[in-house]
């Protein structure tokens, strides 16, 4: 099937009450999982690639890129290409002959003001090409390198009023909000304030988007939809089912050195977990 566009399937979810998840690539095996995922599902993905799976490649995202619109253009189900997580301009400028379809420019770590003008012109730029332009406001926290971050802790979470006036002041596409879940968490137990979400959605015209999923219970997934979330990202439980199902097949087949063996069950693993989020995008 042909790639389609994230505005069009996040709009699409919107529009229906629904979400839309959106799976990290790191391996040409997470693409492929997505996809049989999403093909078993029945249901739609956006296959993210950020810029930390890019420098992972050796910064450069032509051959990643290649092989995952490959993978997505041999599935059944309707898959889009995303840029995730990019603060460097290079990089978001690649993004449009690669054949992406929409970014999340990151300008978090700038200060409000200079996070403003920095997302302005990324929105401006991507807007002049066809790209669908996401970002952030608030600390959602927990990236590599990142200190650790209370996602509790006071400040934190994204202040309805301010996110109006940087939705109108950017231009952004969607919006990123922090409102209780982290990243690269590895057990789901993150609370969501989902009075907040509801709040959020009431306050901005644009969708909101649900960073740190991979750490949050199935029933605040549901919630979190229900309330007005509608992009759900999922990065760290891909990784702790390929992981676990490597670990799980060396440890009962420990002279094994053909990486086939293990990483078609890490696969599998993969496509489970990503058919059982899908299932969680209708509230």
């Amino acid at each position: 099937m042909p790639l389609v566009s994230t505005g069009e399937l996040v709009t699409a979810a919107r529009e229906s009450g629904h979400a839309v998840a959106a799976f990290n690539v790191i391996t040409l095996e997470h693409a492929e999982a997505i996809a049989a995922g999403a093909e078993r599902a029945g249901a739609p993905a956006v296959l993210q690639i950020s810029e930390n799976a890019v420098k992972f490649h050796g910064g450069d995202l032509t051959a990643i890129a290649a092989a995952v619109t490959a993978v997505a253009r041999t599935s059944a189900a309707p898959l889009s290409l995303h840029l995730d997580h990019v603060e460097s301009l290079e990089l978001l400028r690649a993004a449009h002959p690669a054949g992406f379809s929409s970014a999340m420019f990151d300008a978090s770590k700038l200060t409000y003001g200079d996070n403003v003008k920095a997302t302005a012109d990324a929105v401006r730029w991507g807007h002049e090409r066809g790209i669908w332009i996401e970002a952030e406001l608030g600390k959602v926290g927990g990236k590599e390198g990142e200190p650790p971050l209370d996602a509790h802790a006071p400040g934190v979470r994204t202040d309805p009023a301010e996110a109006k006036a940087y939705v109108a002041d950017t231009g952004v596409d969607a919006l990123a909000v922090a409102v209780g879940s982290s990243h690269a968490m590895t057990d789901r137990t993150a609370a969501l304030d989902h009075e907040l979400i509801t709040a959020l959605r009431d306050a901005v015209p644009v969708p909101l988007v649900l960073h740190g999923s991979s750490g949050v219970p199935d029933e605040e997934i549901r919630g979190a939809v229900a309330a007005g979330m509608v992009k759900i990202n999922v990065g760290t439980a891909l990784n702790t089912a390929f992981t676990g199902a490597v670990r799980e097949y060396l440890a009962a087949n420990p002279t094994t050195v053909d990486p086939r063996k293990y990483i078609a069950p890490a696969r599998e693993a993969m496509t489970g977990t990503v058919e059982h989020f899908l299932g969680l995008m209708r509230p």
